[in-house]
């Protein structure tokens, strides 16, 4: 292997969340579970996953955590903001994700992360009404006090390094304007508490600034815009989103990549879902569910390329509902009815109910996405990651770049960009050399 060009992991990395509920319990519980030996990583391709180098009669499938340099586990430290002050053992007992008898076992750990005071304003998630938020004159004094409080996180836990990764909610639709186009109109919004800028937009501007990497875990604009992007790379911070890629629209980027490669025709895909969590509420609000709605909506359109096979996609209906429905806590129900044809133009439906849980199914991406993030950082890359587009609904790309969705697209360009990472030969599946 070539000799690589990461900075080693020394020292302990911080993994600050904006948002410390049901998605964010259940990850800190399972990191804590994972170091106690008492259960597996599951789900996460930093601590389980492989890559192949060289032939396959190399027969070499080193484990990802073992290729490149991962922050190991036992390094991390933990910390965040939300808008009510219960420690994160209080609040994952009040998301009834996960079984008492696990949330006891890693108990001293939950209970030692409190969270510090959020930026929260209710205009931005109408149906959530915070108690432990912070006060200021206007975004950019609240922005110097997240900046504080990073400085303060890694100061007080010794740290070396630390990452933010978005566990917050989905708030209102946002358009791109003029002052997300420049830093300095973001930082004239800011000062002038221009409505436009969003809590979650504060956020990122305090992490970029800080020196730190933001990953963006809804389906807020955040760091899609051109200042955030601007400022990443002036401060060469990676970023990356947006929108956790769990239950509905994850089943979308397997399947509707089968039915593109077979040339099977879609004439409707219906997808509906009901939840009863946290952010089933935040969703019951029409401006915020917008948001999301634009985020799901826009898989199967550039998996399936209406415009290039007009035919098979061009006339296809696709509807995404979400219901908010209080009984199912936060076991999501996703059903979806796909109308397919075939040969001849021939119809045929396909079925799919997926009793999911959607915080679980987050979790190991907030693992892989801050351990993958430290990475890029110690790699010298800075802004757009679009490499881990694996794990989000919408993935941010560069201006006027079509994102990738085909997940098995994206895999092979993230493995790909780990051997780029340790300058081994990429992998294109060609296999012509086994016959030549």
């Amino acid at each position: 292997m070539a000799q690589s060009s990461i900075k080693p992991h020394k020292g302990k990395l911080g993994i600050l969340l904006p948002g410390l509920g049901a998605v964010a319990t259940t990850f800190l519980a399972g990191v804590e579970a994972i170091r106690q030996g008492v259960s597996e990583p599951i789900g996460s391709l930093t601590q389980m996953g492989t890559v192949r180098l060289g032939k396959r009669t190399d027969n070499q499938t080193p484990l990802i955590k073992e290729f490149v340099p991962i922050a190991p586990l036992e390094d991390l430290v933990f910390g965040g903001w939300d808008i009510f002050e219960e420690n994160c053992y209080e609040s994952a007992k009040k998301a009834g994700v996960l079984e008492a008898q696990l949330i006891e076992k890693v108990r001293p750990m939950l209970e030692a992360v409190k969270p510090m005071k959020a930026v929260f304003s209710n205009r931005y998630v109408k149906n959530l009404h915070g108690t432990h938020v912070k006060e200021g004159a206007n975004w950019f004094e609240l922005a110097e006090q997240l900046k504080e409080d990073i400085r303060s996180f890694k100061e007080k836990n010794d740290l070396d390094r630390v990452v933010v990764v978005w566990c917050g909610s989905t708030e209102i639709f946002i358009e791109p304007s003029d002052v997300h186009q420049t830093i300095k109109s973001f930082e004239e919004g800011l000062r002038g508490n221009d409505e436009r800028i969003s809590p979650s937009m504060v956020y990122a501007y305090a992490a970029i600034t800080s020196g730190v990497p933001f990953a963006n875990g809804a389906p807020n604009l955040t760091v899609d815009l051109p200042a955030m992007v601007e400022l990443a790379r002036e401060h060469s911070v990676p970023i990356c989103g947006k929108d956790f890629k769990t239950g509905q629209t994850f089943m979308k980027t397997v399947l509707a990549p089968g039915f593109k490669a077979r040339l099977l025709g879609v004439a409707g895909w219906f997808s509906t879902n009901i939840l009863g969590n946290k952010d089933g509420e935040v969703l019951d609000d029409p401006e915020s569910f917008k948001t999301k709605e634009a985020s799901k909506l826009s898989v199967l359109d550039h998996i399936l390329q209406p415009k290039v096979y007009p035919t098979l996609y061009g006339d296809m209906h696709h509807k995404v509902r979400i219901n908010y429905y209080p009984p199912r806590g936060d076991n999501k129900e996703g059903w979806d009815n796909i109308d397919i044809f075939g040969w001849l133009g021939y119809p045929m439906q396909i079925k799919i109910d997926f009793l999911c849980r959607d915080s679980i199914l987050a979790a190991p991406i907030v693992l892989d996405l801050a351990l993958f993030s430290d990475l890029a950082m110690r790699a010298g890359k800075r802004g757009i990651q679009e490499w881990l587009s694996f794990y989000f609904k919408a993935p941010q790309t560069a201006d006027k770049l079509y994102p990738e969705h085909d997940l098995f697209i994206q895999l092979m360009k993230l493995k790909n960009t780990l051997r780029d990472m340790q300058g081994e030969e990429l992998i294109t599946h060609l296999g012509q050399e086994y016959y030549d």
